[in-house]
């Protein structure tokens, strides 16, 4: 008697159908509802389930939904744990509302009724009389998948139609609206807490032509983006390089006529592109002359008149760069008032030679390297004269600099050094080096 009890409940088990329902919408508008499309979904399903109760189908209580998800690809996180839970045998029946909430990709669809063959799991529509587990059912998915497929083209089509011929007309038509910019009504208009922050940006770069100190710039003043971010080059270019500034539209590479307000001038914006272009087009310089045309002030220079930082930075010119110190105090400014403001870099890296060359030929100073490094004053009066300068690479430039002085303060009428005395000894030291190898 026990046998029979036991051989009832196997077969009452192999003839029950375990049935996960599979829902999807693609945008998630609506989700937030308290009765929504996949909700709707579910309870048709959840009826089917019940009107073939008869055959063994029962509903698992698993949900599988994928809200905001398109159908053109199956990388999607309820899918992935269905397939999941196919494999692992947990699931004999998929039951969706359409087929192509399944998928609308002939391909995508093809691969997952291979797998649902492998695993012995058969698929069900609501709406449609599919059977997978005989050839004409299979025909006839195939040529459903096959005008789904087709309708998600022609959907995609007429959306891309329309946004061009949106552009066409110089309006907004959906995405990021740009910083600087405020969306109402469908259309774009000027945020006036956004607008000085992209005006200075065109600015700083028409100056600088450098990305990255925009960006220095604007972090150390604490001026974040839109999205709580800190500035650096990428997003400093993508400002640049946005045509909705200007009061324009971009479609697929042709620019169209917009029908918001510009907030950046022409004349600005073709000069930074002007720039922008001679970046991109010049001849890219190795890592070796890159490193010549650092400053060897850079970091050591300061405005004497507004005690900051002096930045450097360059300017390129029909193929030619021309380097620069600006007061970043200054710059800071709406308007400027500093006696210095800007310097080109050559100028001052003169002016810290010839000074330095001075206070090597001073008699007292003369005289204290003479006793420091024991040699006579002739060894020491050529070290740093004129033609010593002018032979002089950048690097051998940079490293002397960068030994004597600890720091070099610009001012409208003066340049003032603070010498390091550990530099002195140490260039005294090569000195007597070298006199003594001669």
């Amino acid at each position: 008697m026990m046998i029979k009890k036991q051989t009832a409940k196997t077969e009452e088990r192999a003839a029950m159908k375990r049935c996960a329902i599979y829902t999807r919408k693609s945008v998630e508008e609506g989700l937030d509802m308290e009765f929504n499309s996949l909700d709707a979904q579910r309870e048709a399903g959840e009826n089917y389930i019940l009107s073939q109760k008869s055959k063994g189908w029962v509903c698992l209580p698993q949900r599988y939904d994928d809200g905001g998800f398109s159908g053109g690809n199956i990388n999607r996180p309820a899918l992935t744990q269905l397939l999941v839970d196919c494999e692992a045998g947990m699931v004999d029946v998929i039951v969706v509302y359409k087929i192509d909430r399944l998928s609308r990709s002939i391909c995508d669809f093809a691969d997952l009724t291979k797998k649902f063959d492998r695993w012995g799991v058969s698929f069900c529509s609501v709406t449609q009389d599919i059977n997978t587990a005989t050839s004409s059912g299979r025909m006839m998915l195939n040529i459903l998948v096959t005008f789904a497929q087709y309708e998600r083209e022609i959907i995609g089509e007429r959306i891309r139609d329309k946004m061009e011929a949106t552009r066409r007309k110089g309006l907004w038509c959906g995405g990021c609206v740009a910083t600087g910019y405020t969306l109402k009504d469908s259309h774009l208009y000027p945020n006036p807490d956004e607008v000085p922050v992209v005006q200075r940006i065109f600015r700083r770069y028409a100056e600088c032509q450098s990305a990255k100190t925009v960006a220095m710039e604007l972090n150390a003043e604490g001026i974040k983006t839109r999205t709580g971010f800190e500035w650096n080059k990428p997003r400093i270019y993508r400002i640049l390089n946005n045509y909705a500034y200007i009061g324009k539209v971009e479609h697929k590479g042709t620019v169209y006529d917009g029908v918001h307000e510009a907030i950046i001038e022409q004349e600005l914006w073709d000069r930074v592109h002007e720039y922008l272009a001679d970046n991109i087009n010049g001849e890219r310089p190795d890592q070796t002359v890159r490193l010549e045309n650092i400053s060897p002030l850079k970091g050591i220079l300061r405005c004497g008149s507004c005690n900051g930082p002096m930045i450097a930075y360059s300017r390129k010119k029909k193929g030619k760069v021309y380097s620069y110190f600006r007061c970043i105090k200054d710059s800071k400014r709406a308007e400027s008032t500093c006696p210095v403001r800007e310097i080109s870099a050559p100028v001052v890296e003169k002016l810290v030679c010839d000074q330095l060359s001075a206070v090597f030929r001073a008699p007292r100073v003369l005289a204290a390297l003479t006793e420091m490094a024991g040699v006579e004053a002739a060894a020491i009066l050529p070290v740093f004269d004129g033609e010593f300068w002018r032979e002089a690479t950048s690097a051998e430039t940079r490293r002397i600099i960068g030994l004597l002085v600890a720091g070099a303060a610009i001012y409208a009428d003066r340049l003032e050094l603070e010498i390091r005395s550990e530099g002195i000894k140490s260039i005294m030291e090569e000195i007597e080096n070298e006199n003594n190898q001669d």
